[in-house]
């Protein structure tokens, strides 16, 4: 009887499957933490702060996104919240004050002069920023 040879996966095979398995996870990792985690409310409309700030009635309940940083905590209280002047850098590239308040639910955030925070807000029936959601830039 003759004998059969013994076919089997060539090691370097294995080896080039696997590095380039390794490559497509860490594209799509890298591709989903550039797009996907950077704005997590990227299907919101941008709030338009010059509008705003002429005219805030004409935005009521309505939700918005922007980005800005804290500067400095102008109220308290047990009731409604707490309340912030943002600093919102405009594409001009100039910027403006923002008044955002910071419902009650948001208490367990740490929010601190200088940190920088992805907002979603609602314009609400008094024309103030109510923040609906928020994360950490």
């Amino acid at each position: 009887m003759a004998r059969r040879a013994s076919r089997s996966i060539h090691p370097g095979w294995i080896a080039s499957i696997a590095i380039w398995g390794i490559i497509v996870i860490g594209g799509g990792y890298w591709l989903i933490k550039q797009f996907l985690i950077k704005n997590p409310y990227r299907a919101v409309q941008e709030l338009d702060v010059p509008a705003f700030l002429e005219n805030s009635n004409s935005l009521r309940n309505n939700t918005y996104t922007f980005s800005g940083t804290v500067w400095t905590s102008l109220a308290w209280s047990s009731r409604w919240g707490r309340l912030f002047s943002v600093e919102v850098i405009l594409k001009s590239g100039a910027s403006e004050m923002m008044p955002v308040l910071i419902p009650v639910e948001f208490n367990h955030v740490n929010v601190q002069k200088g940190q920088q925070f992805q907002f979603l807000v609602q314009v609400d029936e008094h024309g103030m920023l109510r923040v609906k959601s928020m994360d950490k830039v």
